[in-house]
């Protein structure tokens, strides 16, 4: 039986194929392949890496690092602002996500954890699992002090509808560009299909890395209970999310790169906002820990 059969088998054991997820899931990556018909611009290339990277943002800073692992505070309203857009990057809701990533943590690389490349082989690991009925459903058990938001619950029951909403945006604004400066070169197919369909499928392959090759490909630091790993190349890509053993090492950490060496955009930024008041209490490595990876990378490098 090849991997690909058992990971299509473990869909099939984990309920079967929810095609409500699975046929727009679909149909966003397929729209990509239209930049063949729509052409490429300066301005739409450029659109589609800022949408890239704000969402990424969102994604790493506030949903994983905010609302699944509480790791500093805000306001309710700088709280939703963000959760907002978060919810436009096409990967659920923010109680959805956060459930699940907390449910990941819990489970990491046993039977139950259905993001392990070593359990479930990489496709399933990567993005097989989304289309799984069973994963559909929101653990509200996982989430009570993200539940206890209206707000939260009502854009995580909805969110369908921010993505569609920014794909509108993103038509009206090459519109308005195509209207007012023709010179720039682009149109309203053109900025949907850049600006929102190839961004997402970037962003949404980029982040479900962490799940999959980051349990694969890397260096440990720290001798966790699962095979989570140190990927510079990921953390570059996901804003610092590629610092992955140490993540799993200290999860309620608001930096994932532990050491100055280690780049990660994500903490710089939420260092950005805390300087602005916007959010504080930001929580830091302890200093054991990082003595403790010191010393781990001293081992190392004296065995060499």
């Amino acid at each position: 039986m090849t991997e690909k059969t058992a990971e299509l088998r473990a869909v099939a054991s984990d309920g079967g194929i929810d095609w409500w997820t699975t046929i727009p899931f679909a149909m966003v990556h397929l729209m990509a392949f239209a930049v063949f018909w729509v052409g490429v611009s300066p301005v739409a290339v450029a659109v589609c890496l800022l949408l890239y990277w704000v969402r990424m943002f969102a994604i790493t800073g506030f949903y994983h690092r905010y609302l699944s692992h509480r790791s500093y505070k805000t306001s309710r309203w700088f709280q939703f602002l963000f959760a907002l857009v978060g919810s436009s990057s096409v990967q659920k809701g923010p109680l959805w996500w956060a459930a699940h990533h907390r449910h990941h943590h819990q489970y990491s690389d046993q039977d139950e954890d259905v993001h392990s490349p070593i359990k479930r082989g990489f496709f399933y690991s990567h993005v097989g699992w989304i289309f799984a009925r069973s994963n559909s459903p929101t653990r509200i058990k996982l989430v009570p002090d993200l539940a206890k938001y209206p707000e939260l619950v009502v854009l995580n029951k909805y969110d369908v509808l921010v993505p569609i909403l920014l794909g509108t945006s993103c038509f009206g604004l090459g519109v308005l560009l195509q209207t007012y400066a023709p010179s720039l070169g682009t149109s309203g197919s053109q900025m949907l299909i850049w600006g929102f369909f190839v961004s997402t499928v970037l962003l949404v392959n980029a982040t479900f890395t962490i799940n999959s090759l980051s349990h694969i490909f890397g260096k440990r630091r720290y001798e966790t209970t699962d095979t989570s790993r140190n990927n510079w190349a990921l953390a570059l890509l996901t804003m610092g999310e590629g610092w992955h053993n140490n993540h799993h090492h200290y999860a309620t950490a608001a930096r994932q790169g532990f050491y100055w060496w280690e780049i990660d955009i994500t903490y710089y930024g939420l260092v950005l906002l805390s300087k602005l008041g916007l959010i504080w209490d930001l929580k830091k490595v302890p200093a054991h820990i990082l003595d403790e990876g010191r010393v781990q990378a001293g081992t190392e490098a004296a065995a060499a």
